[in-house]
């Protein structure tokens, strides 16, 4: 088993009582969802290293036996219920598949699974394409710790899950808050409805995350005459936010006392690249900040210079954005015999075009 996946539930048994679960109807310590991770990996899922595509809601069922996967070693492909995964199984054979009615066992697919392989991610979160992105379990742990670390996130914060967990944005919130000990309210509500905002205050929320179609249901609900006594932050990514919504909302934290983190990133990244630091948002709304920690942004200006015709301006020269760090993807998986190969990618080239400015 690799033991950098493992990591990412090895420790859940070690936060004891503390709440790691709520839902509408229940509440599951770490200990408790320890021994149902550990039941599920060796009586479910154990044996042969396999290839799972798991079904995902936002609900304890769903997060146990993701999390039981990965204990035992599978590589998971998450999809979104309810889709039509025909493309997904003929390309891959997934040797089991879950969803809502159980775990069914299929015919072996013949896989040869690259050791450090773990995660198969969609590169939209939806769309059921063959063409896949290649994550190991370095990349999840590495992201995961990156992300609590500038979110700061703690063992007393309670974040909503807004996002499947087909989705890299929605998968990263249950990684990084899991490795800190912090709770997540599992639900499949959305914001505009009531009873959400009902099981947010219930659990004292303190964060939820949102693309910026999120942003535009906050507007039809009243969000800014909202009292969430609880709530630290916001977070944002999945597409850009207009720079003038971004400068409301920065504004609107620093009255309510939150704070906006507006991000980015892509599912080849794990799910982070950069973020703008709150106290940056109101002043610089068109800005993605600054590499997450452990990464490294550049700007390749020869790439640019050939798709843009050498353009220069006062704030910068500008040039395709290129990141570094360890939770750049594998590779792409486009067909079974990929799910073999080993890190073919050192550097992510974005295909956006930045700048960085005067102060960095």
């Amino acid at each position: 088993m690799n033991s950098v996946r493992h990591d990412l539930v090895a420790h859940l048994h070690s936060f004891g009582d503390r709440p790691a679960v709520h839902t509408a109807g229940a509440t599951l310590t770490y200990r408790e969802l320890a021994d149902r991770v550990h039941h599920v990996a060796t009586d479910d899922l154990g044996g042969d290293r396999k290839l799972v595509l798991l079904e995902t809601t936002n609900d304890i069922t769903t997060l146990v036996r993701y999390l039981a996967a990965l204990a035992a070693g599978h590589v998971v492909l998450p999809a979104p219920p309810g889709s039509d995964h025909t493309d997904l199984l003929g390309t891959y054979r997934p040797d089991l598949v879950i969803d809502a009615a159980g775990i069914h066992h299929r015919a072996p697919g013949g896989h040869t699974l690259h050791p450090d392989l773990a995660l198969l991610m969609s590169t939209s979160g939806s769309t059921g394409s063959p063409k896949l992105v290649r994550l190991s379990g370095a990349n999840l742990l590495a992201n995961a710790r990156s992300i609590a670390e500038y979110l700061d996130i703690r063992e007393t914060d309670c974040a909503a899950t807004t996002l499947p967990m087909s989705y890299c944005y929605g998968l990263s919130v249950v990684h990084s808050h899991l490795l800190r000990g912090a709770a997540l309210i599992l639900t499949d509500l959305s914001v505009i409805e009531e009873d959400f905002w009902d099981l947010f205050r219930r659990h004292r929320g303190t964060s939820f995350a949102g693309v910026p179609y999120t942003f535009d249901l906050l507007e039809r609900i009243g969000f800014a005459e909202m009292r969430l006594p609880h709530l630290r932050y916001i977070t944002q990514a999945g597409g850009k936010l207009a720079p003038q919504r971004v400068q409301q909302y920065a504004m609107l934290g620093q009255r309510r006392g939150w704070k906006l983190y507006v991000m980015y990133g892509a599912t080849e990244a794990t799910a982070r690249m950069a973020y703008l630091p709150p106290e940056l948002a109101a002043g610089r709304p068109t800005a993605i900040g600054r590499a997450i920690p452990g990464g490294e942004l550049r700007i390749d200006l020869s790439w640019a210079s050939e798709a843009t015709g050498d353009q220069h301006d006062s704030d910068g020269d500008i040039g395709e954005l290129v990141y570094r760090g360890p939770n750049v993807m594998m590779g792409y998986a486009q067909s079974i015999a990929d799910l073999a190969m080993g890190p073919g990618v050192d550097e992510l080239r974005t295909g956006d075009l930045a700048r960085r400015a005067p102060d960095g």
